[in-house]
Formats: C-alpha cells, sequence, structure tokens
C-alpha cells in the first residue's frame, strides 16, 4: 500500500531532487571544454570524468548497505546536498591539477546519496507502484539535469568560465535547506531486524538485478562517453559557443526527459520491458556511432535529438526492474548493489574513451560508445530469447486424450 505521505512533501521532495541534480550537472556542458581550455591532455580529462563513476562504484553499496541497516534515508540526502555544494567550489580553487580532479570525485560521493533518493521515493508509492515511482523520479532526474545543463552555457558566456560552479554551489545549498524540512516516512522494515548476510546473499544472488545492473553498466557507459563526457567537447571542436552548447544540451535532454516518463507508462504495456529496452540500446548505438561522423554542429543536434529519446527508453525501465522483485527493508541494499555496479561503466567508458581520443583522436570514443550499446542489445535479444523459451512449455496447450 503506498505511504500516507502528503501533498506538501511529495512537492518539497520533489523541488529537492531537481535541485540536487541542477547542482550537480549545472558544469557538466562546459566541464570538458574547460578543463582543455585550462590545458589539461584528453587523457587527464579522461581520468577526471571517470573518477565520478569510480568513487560511485566504491561508495554506492555500503551507503544503500548502511541505509538499510539504519532504516533511514534523510541524513544521506542531507549529505548529498553538502557535498554537491563542496564539489562546485573545488573547482574554482586555482593552482593545481588536484581540485579538479577533487571536486569530481566528491561529485562522485555526492551521486552515491542517490541511493537513498530513489528509495524513500519508492517508499512513497509501495511496493505496486516501483514503475510508477521510478518514472516520476526519472523525470525530476532529468529536468534537474536539463536545468542546470541549459543553464550552463549560457552562465560561461554571459559572466565567467568559473559562473556555473559558483552558481551549482548556492542551488546545493538552497537544495540543502529545503531537504531539512523532509520528513522520514516510516521504516519499511515492519518490526524486520535489520540487513543479515542471508538478505544481502539473497539480494546479490536476484537474476533480475544482476542482468540489469549489467546492462546499465553499458547504457551509463555510453551516456558517460557522450552528452556527458566529450559530446560538448566534439561540438566546442565545430565551433560552438555557450549558447549552441545549451542548444546541443536541450536537443538530447528534453526527448530524455519525454522518454523517460513515457517509456514505462506507455511503451512496457504495449510492447513488454525488453523489447523497450532493446530498441533504445540499438538506436542508441547507431547515433552514437554517426556522431564521428558528423560533419556540422546540425548534424550533431539531431544524433543527440535520436539519442536522448533512446536512452530515455531504457534507462528508467533498468532502474524500476532493478528493486521490483525485492522487499521494502532490503530495497535500498539493492538499489546501491545496481548503482554501484552501473558506475562500473561511467567510470570506465569516459576513462577508456579519454585513452583512445588521445591516442587515435575524440571519434574514436563515439566509435567505441556504440560497440557497447551494440553489446547490450545482443544481451537483451539473448535473455529475451531464453525467457520465450523457458515460457513456452508452460503456455502450450495440453494435448487432448485419444
Amino acid at each position: 500500500m503506498p505511504t500516507n505521505i502528503s501533498a506538501a512533501q511529495r512537492g518539497l521532495f520533489t523541488i529537492v531532487t531537481i535541485l540536487y541534480w541542477t547542482s550537480m550537472y549545472i558544469y557538466v556542458p562546459t566541464l570538458s571544454p574547460y578543463l582543455k581550455d585550462s590545458g589539461y591532455s584528453l587523457q587527464f580529462i579522461g581520468i577526471v570524468l571517470g573518477s565520478y563513476g569510480f568513487v560511485q562504484m566504491l561508495v554506492r553499496f555500503p551507503l544503500g548497505l548502511f541505509s538499510d541497516r539504519w532504516g533511514k534515508r534523510k541524513p544521506f540526502i542531507l549529505l548529498g546536498m553538502l557535498t554537491a555544494a563542496a564539489s562546485c567550489l573545488l573547482f574554482v580553487i586555482p593552482g593545481s591539477w588536484i581540485w579538479p580532479l577533487a571536486g569530481r570525485v566528491i561529485a562522485g560521493v555526492c551521486a552515491s546519496t542517490w541511493v537513498a533518493f530513489t528509495v524513500m521515493y519508492a517508499g512513497f508509492f509501495g511496493s505496486g507502484g516501483t514503475g510508477r515511482a521510478m518514472g516520476n523520479i526519472s523525470l525530476m532526474t532529468v529536468s534537474g539535469q536539463m536545468l542546470g545543463m541549459l543553464l550552463s552555457g549560457w552562465l560561461t558566456d554571459r559572466f565567467s568560465p568559473d559562473a556555473p560552479f559558483l552558481l551549482g554551489a548556492a542551488v546545493a545549498i538552497a537544495g540543502l535547506l529545503l531537504a531539512l524540512l523532509l520528513r522520514e516516512t516510516p521504516s519499511e522494515r515492519n518490526g524486520q531486524s535489520g540487513m543479515s548476510v542471508a538478505k544481502i546473499a539473497s539480494v546479490v544472488r536476484d537474476a533480475t538485478l544482476l542482468r540489469v545492473s549489467l546492462l546499465s553498466i553499458l547504457a551509463h557507459g555510453v551516456l558517460f562517453i557522450t552528452m556527458f563526457g566529450f559530446t560538448p567537447l566534439k561540438a566546442a571542436e565545430l565551433g560552438a559557443n555557450g549558447t549552441q552548447l545549451t542548444l546541443l544540451v536541450f536537443s538530447f535532454m528534453l526527448p530524455h526527459a519525454i522518454a523517460s516518463f513515457g517509456s514505462a507508462a506507455w511503451l512496457v504495456p504495449r510492447f513488454g520491458y525488453w523489447p523497450t529496452i532493446a530498441a533504445g540500446f540499438v538506436v542508441s548505438g547507431i547515433c552514437t556511432g554517426l556522431m564521428a561522423a558528423a560533419p556540422s554542429l546540425e548534424w550533431l543536434y539531431v544524433t543527440q535529438a535520436v539519442n536522448g529519446l533512446a536512452q530515455g527508453l531504457h534507462l528508467p525501465l533498468l532502474l524500476g526492474l532493478a528493486i521490483r522483485d525485492v522487499d521494502g527493508s532490503s530495497r535500498a541494499t539493492a538499489m546501491g548493489m545496481y548503482q554501484a555496479l552501473y558506475a562500473i561503466g561511467m567510470f570506465s567508458g569516459p576513462f577508456l574513451a579519454g585513452w583512445l581520443n588521445e591516442s587515435w583522436g575524440l571519434d574514436s570514443g563515439f566509435l567505441f560508445g556504440a560497440m557497447l550499446a551494440a553489446a547490450a542489445s545482443l544481451l537483451v535479444w539473448r535473455w529475451a530469447a531464453r525467457d520465450r523459451r523457458r515460457e513456452r512449455p508452460r503456455s502450450a496447450p495440453s494435448r487432448p486424450k485419444d
């Protein structure tokens, strides 16, 4: 049953969530050009971009486990807003390569607290409403990311390259103050003891969780190679200014937001989970590969619009499937494991693409991203075919007696 949460609290949670993502993504479109203009190599830029996912890979699962043992979500939301402000401020400290790296590392800590956000919001809807909850919170995520990324180029052009970081810190502090007003929902344990070794083992062995985690590693590898990684640098090489970077972000994020909200509500009831997820990976892989041949900004806008739509098809569905079959008292652990595993893609995708870009040029990283999407498509096809074979004997009509 849905938890008895007031509309005011749901609205407050929505605002805090949007501010959380805005503060983290307000500098993302200008980050790789900012670092390159500061004199850093493409390989170092890849390390900075990848450190964000590397930290999450280490922190998210323990954080989710601790949240379940403690039965609390709000303290981690407060930690997320605090580290969001700190990460933005670290970028504007001059004089050493350590500061941008430290800023992105702390941003990884901030993003790790997303475990608490997702589980707290899922608790508003009860176990039967997980798909709807994840569709809603995915829309909040994309809305916050889009708001921040749309401001990024304008702030850089209108004020200075440091302006996105400074406003991001201010937004995070505002979100921290509002998050203090959130009320912790009743514990989902219903009198159960905290996480045991047996329950952890049960979560870790969940077949659906393992499948969607592997797919999400590949999905986030593509995402953090493209729009959240080197796509803005590709646009800068094609002559984009801050305003044109804003248009590039808009071309990606608006279709992404629409697809994130609609995939679970409209497409899954008609086509099923696996076909919808597969379609997202196939189209995303094609668009990512085409970026390598982009002759103009207009071409790049088109590829990003379709890519945003495609990635919005599968990312919310994978998020919802990660905790669909997990009981309430173990959800933060399952979500922490899921998010820790997909952080491998957030780290390894831009890290390997940065190495490829330094050796063979910027377009090689996009071709690598297309290969990741192709691998995910093949996995989805294989698992869907296996599931159909398993279900066929059960659904086959019994043979009539002679």
